[in-house]
């Protein structure tokens, strides 16, 4: 019998797929895509909320393990804004950079974080683990970068002196929010998992 280790994400994103991919890969996880047809609506008011009804949810209609995130951009002279709407603030990621950067104008203080937060449920939807990663830095005047998605170009680590759209994926991923989630989550992943 072989030790087939295989989570359900609750995404549609191959690209978030691929991403979680890599940081599970060498622990020997399989993941797939949750059915298309499933949508979950995130009426949760925190990160670690709506990961934990996303993974609760698609467990429940596949009868699998399954794994989800939710993550975003709080921005503090924003009062935390936009996150978690933060895939909501615009209709593509060149409208959502640039509403966020007319809402700061020339306010000093740029300091923000990605935060990104990891939930397992079982097949009967309880939640078996939940994380949450964070990474600190700030939002600059404009773009730069061509790397990453969403707010990555404007996203300023001071540590790497680089956006995140400038970060090699081996560098942001050591780095990034998703990055910090799943250095907690594996350790702990392969005891509840059976």
């Amino acid at each position: 019998m072989t030790n087939h280790k295989f989570l359900v994400v609750a995404t549609s994103n191959p690209g978030k797929l691929k991403e979680m991919q890599v940081y599970l890969q060498d622990l020997g996880w399989e993941l797939q895509l949750k059915p298309a047809e499933l949508e979950i609506e995130e009426t949760g008011e925190t990160f670690i909320a709506n990961a934990c009804l996303k993974a609760s949810e698609i467990a429940k209609a596949t009868g699998e393990w399954s794994i989800a995130d939710d993550s975003g951009l709080m921005v503090d002279a924003l009062d935390g804004q936009p996150g978690i709407y933060s895939a909501r603030y615009g209709s593509s990621d060149a409208d959502r950079i640039s509403r966020l950067l007319r809402e700061l104008g020339s306010e000093q203080n740029r300091g923000a974080q990605f935060v990104c937060a990891i939930a397992i449920a079982r097949p009967d939807g309880t939640i078996a683990l939940q994380v949450e990663g964070i990474c600190r830095g700030e939002i600059l005047h404009s773009p730069r970068g061509t790397g990453g998605f969403g707010y990555d170009p404007i996203f300023y680590v001071p540590a790497q002196q680089q956006t995140f759209a400038e970060m090699t994926p081996d560098i942001k991923r050591l780095y990034s929010h998703r990055g910090q989630a799943f250095q907690s989550l594996l350790p702990q992943i392969d005891k509840i998992v059976k």
